[in-house]
């Protein structure tokens, strides 16, 4: 059983938060505490107490912006302990999402926070525990990717992603009406993608043919104009893009 501390310094945020983590059959025990320096704390008296002490934590649900210290200088200081928690961010704001992940956060789960989100984040932090064995899951829908959006799922078709980047352990998925930034390393979506027309051109940069308006030579460098924007091809992918573009015309 988990033993988890929920950091909010919005009362009712952090109320709803220990709500829903308490009807999680694999949250054993969980606290709240109203900002990082109470929270620090708690977790220093839970490291004092060993892994198996009753003041133990496993696993930290935060916030990031808070008043005084934020939650992203919390997950900073804890990279610090000897045995720190594992981290769940759980905010408003998507723009964080990156820097998380930088800081070996778990999970970034949007609020609103619907149980069904906050649940895959606890099965995470199980598997990573050794507290719950493995979940089959079903197979994607290939033709579409499920994409967070202030706390809602959509699903994006896959042909209408002109272009995917590289933002550290996420991919922003580019389209001609915005971009959606998933968990997924841009290398996994190169493999599952790669029989759809998609192609590496930059180790930064997927992007699918078919979108592709226009390929530029100018003084020894190559671009591609897709989804109105012009992107960098990298010269160990040029030629492979080249062929590829050949054969389909």
């Amino acid at each position: 059983m988990l033993r988890a501390l929920a950091v909010d310094d919005e009362r009712p945020s952090l109320e709803e938060l220990l709500y829903l983590l308490h009807a999680d059959p694999r949250i054993g025990s969980v606290e709240g505490a109203a900002d990082a320096t109470e929270a620090l704390r708690r977790i220093t008296r839970a490291l004092e107490s060993g892994p198996q002490g009753p003041e133990a934590v496993d696993v930290v649900f935060l916030d990031v912006q808070m008043p005084g210290l934020d939650g992203l200088e919390m997950a900073r200081l804890l990279t610090g302990f000897a045995r720190p928690p594992l981290v769940v961010f759980v905010t408003a704001h998507e723009d964080f999402a990156v820097r998380a992940f930088d800081l070996k956060a778990v999970d970034y789960v949007l609020k609103p926070v619907r149980k069904e989100r906050l649940a895959e984040a606890v099965r995470r932090v199980a598997e990573l525990r050794g507290a719950a064995p493995r979940i089959p899951v079903h197979e994607p829908d290939p033709d579409h990717m499920p994409v967070e959006l202030g706390g809602v799922t959509r699903f994006v078709a896959v042909d209408d992603i002109t272009h995917v980047e590289a933002q550290g352990d996420y991919a922003r998925l580019h389209t001609d009406r915005g971009s959606h930034l998933v968990r997924i390393p841009l290398s996994t979506l190169e493999d599952r993608w790669r029989s759809r027309g998609f192609v590496r051109i930059h180790r930064r940069h997927l992007v699918a043919l078919r979108h592709i308006g226009e390929l530029r030579l100018d003084a020894g460098t190559v671009s591609v104009l897709v989804g109105g924007e012009e992107l960098q091809v990298s010269r160990r992918h040029t030629r492979e893009l080249r062929d590829l573009l050949m054969r389909r015309v």
